[in-house]
């Protein structure tokens, strides 16, 4: 029987998410708070003879997620290989939670929960080296590879600070029946600022750990961009706050909106009163640890 792991690669949401400058490169330089929640996609990978993936699950969009080879746990796979020289080859199953396109992280976490699976599994663990690996595969996927579930995250979202864990509270995601390109989103805020370039924040990280600061500094530059184009998105975000979200917001660069509240909300009438399907979740404590099926 070849060896297996199981994994669940949670989603994240943004607290903060500030876009600063576009560099030389192309790419904009950012300062955010990630932070895991409990919905997640199930993640199985086997070593094997051959390559291959297969997708399933309720959030799997009915056209699929596009090329095996261009799928962010796959290529994840093919460069842990390429890293540690092992394994020759693997099978990996997802089953889909994550909305697609929604700013939850879905693809990275997967990607993330991949490389977590394989490295549980090598005869010789890369250990820190693996967020090296996960650098390269997108911003995302070193905070959904590494062993916290709240930090704070700068440049390019790969230089991270992992903060103490807040306690967990509930969560409701409004997901819109469209997603949005993240390269697009992009595109929007270069396109509204002009030339205009905000300079980095300086910010002091035991604030960012407590449930008290957050409101005080949670925003999303892509909020009001993404809104423009899409009215709903600032629709969902009222209505949360209606029902009492302390905080509530676009999660990166959308399409999914979030609330998160001090206590335990009424899911059914939010869902009544926006006419959006509503999903109750909660922040994370904790990273899940990888389940080992030898």
């Amino acid at each position: 029987m070849s060896a297996a792991a199981r994994v669940l690669a949670q989603a994240k949401i943004n607290l903060l998410l500030r876009v600063l400058a576009q560099e030389t490169s192309g790419y904009h330089s950012i300062e955010t708070v990630l932070l895991r929640i409990d919905l997640a996609d199930e993640v199985r990978v086997r070593i094997t003879n051959g390559r291959s993936l297969d997708c399933a699950g309720p959030a799997l969009p009915t056209t699929g997620l596009g090329p095996t080879e261009k799928n962010l746990a796959y290529r994840a796979a093919v460069a842990y290989t390429e890293a540690a020289g092992w394994p020759d080859g693997f099978a990996i199953e997802l089953d889909k939670r994550i909305p697609v396109g929604g700013g939850l992280g879905g693809g990275s976490a997967d990607a993330g929960a991949v490389l977590r699976a394989l490295d549980a599994l090598s005869p010789k663990p890369l250990g820190s080296a693996l967020l090296e690996v996960a650098g390269p595969l997108g911003a995302d996927v070193p905070f959904m590879t590494m062993d916290a579930p709240l930090a704070l995250g700068w440049s390019r979202g790969e230089r991270l600070l992992p903060l103490h864990p807040l306690a967990p509270r509930p969560v409701v995601l409004l997901t819109p029946d469209f997603g949005i390109s993240t390269a697009q989103a992009y595109g929007w805020v270069a396109s509204d600022r002009g030339s205009y370039a905000p300079t980095p924040a300086v910010f002091d990280p035991a604030r960012l750990a407590t449930w008290e600061a957050l409101p005080r500094i949670a925003t999303n530059d892509f909020g009001v961009v993404v809104a423009r184009r899409h009215p709903i998105i600032a629709e969902l975000v009222d209505s949360l706050r209606a029902h009492g979200a302390a905080i509530a917001m676009l999660s990166g660069s959308g399409s999914t909106v979030f609330g998160i509240f001090d206590g335990v909300p009424d899911a059914a009438a939010v869902e009544r009163s926006t006419g959006h399907s509503a999903v109750a979740t909660r922040t994370s404590d904790r990273v899940v640890r990888v389940e080992l099926d030898r």
